[in-house]
């Protein structure tokens, strides 16, 4: 199963593999040679369809649970002042994604869109401190009666040149649903709050839609 964002490339890329595969077949007479071309291509191609994958999550709604918007490694986990919706200090769990990792970004948390915002900006790489505040992202904060107001943040990496976000002010987010895609590699930063246990520790592989990354377990 793949994701609608990458429909337009993959059928450029079977087309531009199909191509490459009738011309080297015609122009290239050295068999090795040919052979390697066809190879190549392929797994480039393969490369491109891994990339779009869009695997069926199987989420646990929970009102108490904040879920991995991504998949991906756990690079951050800190206190920070959150700079553009809240003003106050936050816990900060931010999610690297290579190249490999499934980029389908989903919602934390369900409940009521509150903001959605784009902001162009650098392509810093992802992992670089600024890169939060400077790069192009797009800020959403859901909203529900049990966590309050959950920030996560799309930012494009070095590589990154498209952020789709599909959340807008006034709807309804359902817990682990599609909310965007970004592609190649970036991370998601999603804010927290204080009194928040934190499920996951620094270099933990979370699974977007699933792994349970905060939540408020004494609360009924």
């Amino acid at each position: 199963m793949f994701h609608k964002e990458g429909y337009k490339i993959i059928i450029i890329s079977m087309l531009f593999l199909v191509g490459v595969i009738f011309i080297t077949d015609y122009f290239v007479y050295t068999e090795w040679l040919r052979k390697l071309i066809m190879i190549v291509f392929l797994l480039l191609f393969i490369l491109v369809l891994q990339f779009f994958r869009n695997p069926k999550r199987i989420t646990v709604e929970n009102v108490n649970h904040i879920v991995a918007p991504v998949d991906g490694k756990v690079v951050v986990v800190e206190d920070v002042i959150e700079k553009e919706f809240f003003n106050d200090k936050r816990k900060q769990i931010s999610i690297f994604m290579s190249p490999v990792n499934v980029h389908v970004t989903r919602y934390p948390i369900g409940g009521k869109i509150v903001y959605s915002k784009y902001h162009p900006g650098k392509y810093l790489v992802a992992w670089h401190p600024k890169s939060s505040e400077e790069n192009e992202r797009t800020t959403v904060v859901v909203e529900n009666t049990s966590t309050g107001k959950i920030l996560y943040r799309q930012i494009a990496g070095a590589m990154a040149r498209r952020i789709v976000n599909y959340a807008k002010k006034g709807e309804h987010a359902k817990q682990g649903s599609d909310s965007g895609f970004i592609k190649f590699g970036s991370r998601v930063d999603v804010f927290v709050p204080l009194d928040m246990e934190v499920n996951i520790s620094l270099n933990d592989k979370v699974k977007g839609g699933e792994t349970v990354i905060a939540s408020y377990n004494d609360r009924a």
